[in-house]
């Protein structure tokens, strides 16, 4: 059903992302489908990373990671925005086209008052997106 899943990661977050990972893994295991872990970066320095360059390799090693830890087959697509707080969403939508993507698999939070006034990036990428989306609550 599913030949390609798109997993939207944050690695500044990424201990947090553990039940939305391992969500992937069990439907990429049913589907025999690989895994495509996407993240999203400016072009300037960040806490996670100097460059775009390397946020990519740290990006492709993380999905190297959970390959192993996992045994699934799985890469990296870095993906560099001006303002990823203002564009996630449609980096996101993008990228989700770009790769080919099926399905994706989105880590969320337990809702608080702030998301009833703002929306959660997981609901605005599901409200859009042109493929099924599954978000997986992290709490």
């Amino acid at each position: 059903m599913y030949s390609k899943i798109m997993v939207p990661v944050d690695l500044a977050h990424a201990a947090r992302l553990d039940k939305a990972l391992q969500m992937a893994s069990d439907l990429a295991h049913l589907y025999k489908a690989e895994v495509i872990f996407v993240g999203v970066t400016p072009s300037q320095p960040s806490p996670v990373a100097h460059s775009p360059q390397e946020f990519s390799k740290k990006l492709d090693d993380f999905a190297a990671d959970q390959a192993g830890k996992r045994n699934i087959t799985a890469s990296g697509h870095a993906v560099v925005s001006h303002d990823p707080a203002v564009d996630l969403e449609a980096t996101l939508l993008k990228a989700c086209n770009n790769i080919g993507a099926g399905l994706i698999v989105m880590a969320s939070h337990v809702p608080g008052v702030s998301d009833y006034l703002f929306h959660a990036h997981g609901g605005r990428v599901a409200e859009k997106a042109p493929v099924s989306v599954l978000i997986v609550r992290g709490n």
